[in-house]
């Protein structure tokens, strides 16, 4: 079977927005390693327990860096990095061309859709690679498992992961590491062995960035419905825990944290239903904003006007939030992530230092920044932040129309 980059992407669904998130459920007893056992907070806000992922000192390093100016090209968010501690790669140093390789969890959503896309356009720019093998693990630990053994004995002179789970990942991860230098983005492994670790701030800065919104825009007593896609996943349990934080230092109301699947017919349900119940909602919080606009409808669907929202950088939810004039914000995890490890590999496989944990630039879009990324040209599922503007083919490749 021909398992080459473009078969990779053929006959995935945008729709399939649930299949994106894999877990690694934490432990059912006692606080996985490393977590603070001071975290838990009462449940008197509606809010819950703090969740096992949530690590103090990773929650405040995660905010202060929202406050750094990153190092690299101003122009070039991929490239930078905040605060890095280089480490040296002179041992992987080889003449080119390259034959990189790459280890993907899955594209099966926008977001990873958007990534791929840049990482190809990426990879288009770089005439010493004259050969990139990907394999896609259609979401199951299993196979990426298998992937990354076949992968190591292609011949391939640095591996690119971007992880389906951590923890299950981790072994398959490590036992590569020996064999060629590896490349890590995106989810992240329980080990240090690759050569460095890519990825924007984290959940941490995307979960405050949209409470901290709400509780200054919601009156105090304000009802939130939180909405989260699934539990056990790192990154998105880390977009809760600072949330929760959030909340619970606030005088808001949170009188709901339902879980959506990440589902746009069953968001909607769900916020019909509060409608309902509490007959007003004053401020929306998501982990991840696919489905905002479907928790738009809802409120319209009700004659309700539509309260404080918190979205993301999909061009759906931009446009609705420029039409609607709606009070929102939207955090991003920006799929410019993508280049960034086929930049790393060429500068390892060259001999030239990387910052060992590259942590990338991770905006939010405010109201005063709406306009600068919502492009009526790109398709609705479309992620603002893929730093692809300036790549060949753009933006057809990406679905999108000259104008």
């Amino acid at each position: 079977m021909n398992r080459s980059i473009v078969a990779l992407v053929a006959g995935v669904s945008a729709l399939l927005l649930a299949a994106g998130c894999a877990s690694d459920m934490p432990p059912t007893t006692g606080a996985a390693p490393g977590a603070s056992t001071s975290a838990s907070a009462a449940a008197s806000s509606g809010t819950g327990e703090q969740s096992k992922f949530f690590v103090q000192a990773d929650f405040d390093a995660e905010l202060a860096m929202r406050g750094q100016t990153a190092e690299g090209p101003a122009d070039k968010p991929w490239e930078q990095a905040i605060a890095p501690e280089m480490t040296d790669t002179a041992t992987y140093k080889k003449d080119g061309p390259y034959h990189l390789c790459f280890s993907n969890a899955a594209v099966n959503n926008p977001w990873r859709q958007v990534g791929w896309n840049t990482m190809q356009a990426e990879v288009a720019l770089h005439k010493e690679i004259t050969k990139f093998t990907a394999l896609d693990a259609e979401g199951k630990d299993d196979k990426q498992i298998s992937d990354i053994a076949e992968l190591v004995g292609q011949d391939c002179d640095a591996l690119i992961v971007s992880p389906n789970t951590t923890a299950t990942l981790t072994p398959a991860v490590t036992g590569a590491c020996p064999e060629l230098p590896v490349i890590v983005f995106d989810r992240g492994v329980e080990t240090d062995c690759p050569v460095t670790f890519i990825n924007p701030i984290g959940g941490y800065a995307f979960g405050a960035d949209g409470a901290e919104f709400l509780v200054e825009k919601v009156p105090a007593g304000g009802k939130i419905l939180a909405l989260r896609i699934l539990p056990g996943v790192d990154v998105l349990e880390t977009r809760w825990s600072a949330a929760k934080v959030s909340f619970d230092k606030s005088q808001l109301d949170v009188v709901g944290v339902e879980f959506t699947d990440g589902d746009a017919a069953k968001t909607k349900s769900i916020v019909s239903d509060y409608i309902q119940r509490h007959g007003k909602i004053d401020g929306v919080w998501m982990d991840a904003g696919a489905t905002a606009v479907a928790a738009i409808e809802a409120f319209e669907d009700a004659g309700q006007p539509v309260p404080a929202m918190v979205g993301e950088d999909q061009q759906d939810f931009l446009q609705k939030w420029k039409d609607g004039g709606l009070t929102a914000i939207a955090p991003t995890y920006p799929t410019y992530q993508w280049r960034t490890p086929i930049i790393a590999a060429l500068k390892i496989l060259k001999g030239e230092e990387v910052p060992k944990t590259w942590k990338l630039p991770q905006p939010k879009i405010t109201a005063e920044s709406l306009d600068t990324y919502l492009q009526p040209n790109m398709p609705p599922l479309h992620y603002a932040l893929c730093g692809c503007e300036d790549m060949p083919d753009f933006p057809a490749k990406w679905g999108g129309k000259e104008g």
